[in-house]
Formats: C-alpha cells, sequence, structure tokens
C-alpha cells in the first residue's frame, strides 16, 4: 500500500512555495498563516526533510522543496483540469465606497468582455484599515504618489461637489441661491476637514452666510455620508464617481445652480504585486477601470452642470 502524503498539507505547501510567502497563500486558501504554516510543518514531518527554510524576513525554498515544487505544480494544474476549464480568478481590493456606490455595479460588464474571469471584490473600510492581500488593489493616493510603474498605473481624478435628496428643495428645481444650502445640516466625512473637503471653504466659496449655517453631522466612512444624503439628511460632499449613479436616477440633486466643482487633490491608482507584472487579466482590468472611469466622469460633469432651469427625475 502507498504511504502517499496528506493533499491539505500538498496543496498549502505549493501556495506557499508559489507564492514565496505564508501570508499570499494564506489569502489564497482562504485560511489563517498559522494554518498554512502547520499544514507545511506536518507535511515536511511526513517526508522527514525540511521544505522551506524560515527567514526573518521572508523565506526560502531547500533543495527538497525546490525539487518538490515543479512536480506537485503541474499535478496540481493537471488535477483542476480534469474539474473543467481552469478559472481565472481575479482579487480586487478597493475603498468600500467606491465599491458600494460604483464598482460592484459594473463589474458584470467587464467580466462579459473577459469570458473566464471571475472577480472576487474586497472593500477596504477606511483610510486607516490595513489593505487586504489581493490580486489588484485600487487605492486613493496624495499628490506626487500616482507615477506609473512596473506595478502602478494612474486611474482617474474626480471633482468633489455638493449634492442633496430632492425632498429637501420645496420647488425640485435646482436652486439659484447659494444660502439654501447653508440651511441644511452639512454631512461630513470626519478624516477631511480642509480643501476641497472643508464646508467652511464652499460655504465662502459660494458667499454663504456662515452665521445661518446649519447643524453638521460627522461619519466615518464615506458610503455612509452618501446614505445619508440619500435619505434626507442633509446636504454632502461628494466625489464624481460615487456620485453619479443617484444623480443619474435623481435620488440625489446639485443643490446650487451653476456650480463649479473643485478639483480632488488625490487620484486614484491601480497597484498590484511584482509577480503579477504583465499579467494579461490584470493588465485588462486596469483598461476597462480606466475606460469606464472616463465614460462615468464624462457623464457626471454634464449633471453637475446642468442649467438652472433643468427638471429633476423623480426620486427613485
Amino acid at each position: 500500500m502507498r504511504r502517499l502524503p496528506p493533499f491539505a498539507e500538498l496543496v498549502a505547501f505549493e501556495a506557499v512555495a508559489r507564492q514565496r510567502s505564508f501570508t499570499r497563500a494564506a489569502a489564497e486558501l482562504s485560511l489563517t498563516q498559522s494554518a498554512v504554516s502547520h499544514r507545511v510543518r506536518r507535511l515536511e514531518k511526513h517526508f522527514g526533510v525540511q521544505l522551506i527554510r524560515r527567514l526573518n524576513p521572508g523565506l526560502a525554498l531547500t533543495e527538497a522543496g525546490a525539487s518538490l515544487l515543479p512536480q506537485l505544480t503541474a499535478t496540481l494544474d493537471g488535477l483542476e483540469r480534469l474539474g473543467g476549464r481552469r478559472e481565472r480568478r481575479l482579487r480586487v481590493a478597493a475603498g468600500s465606497a467606491l465599491c458600494t456606490w460604483w464598482l460592484a455595479g459594473r463589474l458584470s460588464s467587464f467580466m462579459a468582455h473577459r469570458p473566464g474571469v471571475s472577480i472576487e471584490l474586497v472593500p477596504i473600510e477606511n483610510d486607516s484599515a490595513p489593505i487586504p492581500e489581493a490580486d489588484v488593489r485600487i487605492l486613493w493616493v496624495g499628490e506626487g504618489q500616482d507615477a506609473p510603474s512596473a506595478t502602478q498605473a494612474p486611474l482617474f481624478n474626480e471633482e468633489v461637489f455638493p449634492v442633496c435628496s430632492p425632498r429637501l428643495l420645496s420647488n425640485k428645481r435646482l436652486s439659484a441661491d447659494p444660502n439654501a444650502l447653508g440651511k441644511l445640516p452639512l454631512l461630513h466625512k470626519m478624516v477631511h476637514s480642509a480643501g476641497e473637503w472643508s464646508w467652511q471653504v464652499w460655504c465662502e466659496r459660494l458667499g454663504v452666510d456662515s452665521k445661518k449655517r446649519g447643524g453638521e453631522l460627522r461619519f466615518a466612512d464615506m458610503s455612509l455620508v452618501i446614505s445619508a444624503a440619500v435619505d434626507g439628511a442633509g446636504v454632502a460632499l461628494v466625489r464624481s464617481l460615487l456620485a453619479h449613479d443617484a444623480l443619474r436616477n435623481g435620488r440625489l440633486i446639485v443643490p446650487i445652480a451653476g456650480i463649479e466643482p473643485m478639483r480632488s487633490s488625490k487620484k486614484h491608482v491601480a497597484r498590484w504585486r511584482r509577480d503579477k507584472v504583465g499579467d494579461a487579466d490584470i493588465d485588462a482590468f486596469v483598461a476597462w477601470l480606466i475606460a469606464e472611469a472616463q465614460t462615468t466622469l464624462a457623464a457626471v460633469g454634464k449633471l453637475v452642470r446642468a442649467p438652472p432651469t433643468t427638471s429633476l427625475a423623480k426620486t427613485a
């Protein structure tokens, strides 16, 4: 009878050796790093030889591990093919607001243009949250951090402007009086306080009497800010991509006629691991992101700058 090595332990070793990382292997296998490490040790115990040399930082394959890897990868690939066509999966991490208010509803379009690719979308909850391991990460970065490189591509730059529910305006049309904005509760994302994200800056820019400003509500997440605005809680400062769909279907409006948005000082980039450089699916996804964003930004620019006489769509 054959004394075969345990299958789960073989899979764990192959993922670690191929990824050259316990962290990335754990993410790929949906296991904890500790569980992956224990499986590799059990495989080493089975063979009676060390397969991975644990360094600080990083790891290296021993001679036995390097010898086993190509044979094991070929075997696992063959087993995968027996079950049908090999799935090509992209794990994409992006800000939770971008996922909810723009990206999630458009991913089916990318998959239609890229048959055989499936997407796993992972939200980044806030600016201070750790960035999850992913094939592609969509990040919002500051000035000078968006230069193209082998592992990064600049994506898009948005505009910032105020929006609110049409239920807050009695005439259901765009108002020409900026003081109408100052009378509404002002919604904030807590971490934003300067420049284009400052209500003080916007009130001064629009000539709103600061003594007549309404109360303020602050939220930890931009997605909550937009949800509150849609529900009629007040007027919010939002970014182009996040506001587009709600503006188009009439759930949000720009409360001041003839307003000129402010350019966001931060930009979005796509980043990927060095071992993914040249990956055809990632290249196609990034190209699709750029094209989709350009279409959305052009459309939202027209919605924001609509003339004062434009009637509003019914609230969805």
